[in-house]
């Protein structure tokens, strides 16, 4: 089963009538031709004045402070542009990331009490001891943008690295973990792919080592009954996988097939996809963060349909 070539341009109509301008930037960059300079210029409306990122670029929450989960948001979209280390977005980015840190445990706080004071999903109700939910989620991956912008033996670099350490000590420890907190081990193990002697120098393991763990909680948490793929918000196979040469490929097998077909089928006839979640409040707010996350899950299952072939 493939995408048509209609289909695709109905898609690509949706975007650029209805997503936000910088998933309409987005989808340019990855098919169209478009540039990253106008990717990082559309984000950096989002940045404020002390490097970090708000203003609901994260849609479930409208914070317009920064926060360390709006800047990993933010930092998402200037990997997959290639943002490069001498950009300014990516210096003030960094310098918060810095000045946002906590050396004892860290970890950067993943919801913060403002939150509370603007529409949100209820999942970012900040209260006490509602870190223990989100644990290294987004902090791992944060981590990792530190290494990946900094010089090598820099102390940007090993403020990196002395959180990764303690995100790597934790990740070896579990048995299960929660979806997104996986993705953000899988990406931060990816960048750090051309950091992989000095990963071996400062952890207790090896790359491949702390790869396979990860990947393996990967598995586990993935449904892999196709039946109950429709029974609202949950981990599927794709969730886990970003093309045909991942390692889990192999594992999951025959389910990946079934989950690319299951996402065609489920492709609306305004060329979108619904989102399988809603809040509790807020109705409102949530109908534009809804519209703003069809853009956003759109443009993400295109790039997954490609790189699998699925688009003729």
């Amino acid at each position: 089963m493939e995408i048509s070539h209609k289909t695709f341009h109905r898609s690509a109509a949706w975007i650029h009538r209805n997503a936000r301008p910088l998933e309409a930037a987005r989808w340019q960059h990855s098919f169209a031709n478009g540039s990253r300079e106008e990717v990082i210029r559309v984000l950096a409306s989002f940045q404020n004045d002390d490097g970090g990122f708000g203003h609901g670029i994260e849609p479930d929450f409208w914070l317009p402070k920064s926060s360390p989960m709006a800047t990993w948001a933010a930092g998402q979209v200037l990997v997959e542009a290639n943002a490069e280390a001498d950009e300014q977005v990516v210096h003030s980015l960094l310098d918060y990331l810095m000045n946002a840190s906590k050396q004892e445990g860290a970890m950067w706080s993943s919801v913060l009490p403002e939150n509370n004071q603007y529409p949100h999903a209820p999942w970012w109700h900040w209260r006490e001891g509602v870190q223990s939910n989100w644990m290294y989620n987004p902090s791992v991956e944060l981590a990792a943008f530190l290494i990946h912008w900094s010089p090598e033996r820099s102390s940007t670099a090993k403020t990196g690295w002395t959180a990764l350490k303690k995100a790597i000590v934790y990740v070896k420890s579990v048995d299960d973990m929660d979806m997104h907190e996986i993705n953000n081990f899988q990406k931060a193990l990816d960048l750090l792919e051309d950091h992989r002697q000095l990963f071996e120098e400062t952890m207790d393991s090896s790359l491949e080592e702390a790869q396979n763990k990860v990947n393996q909680l990967a598995y586990d948490c993935a449904n892999h009954s196709p039946s109950e793929w429709l029974a609202g918000y949950q981990a599927m196979p794709l969730d886990f996988v970003d093309g045909p040469h991942h390692p889990l490929c192999k594992k999951f097998g025959t389910l990946l097939d079934k989950n690319l077909d299951f996402y065609i089928e489920q492709l609306n006839q305004e060329g979108i996809w619904d989102v399988s979640w809603e809040w509790e409040d807020y109705d409102r707010e949530f109908a534009v963060a809804k519209r703003q996350w069809q853009g956003i899950l759109t443009l993400k299952r295109y790039q997954l349909l490609r790189s699998f072939g699925r688009i003729s």
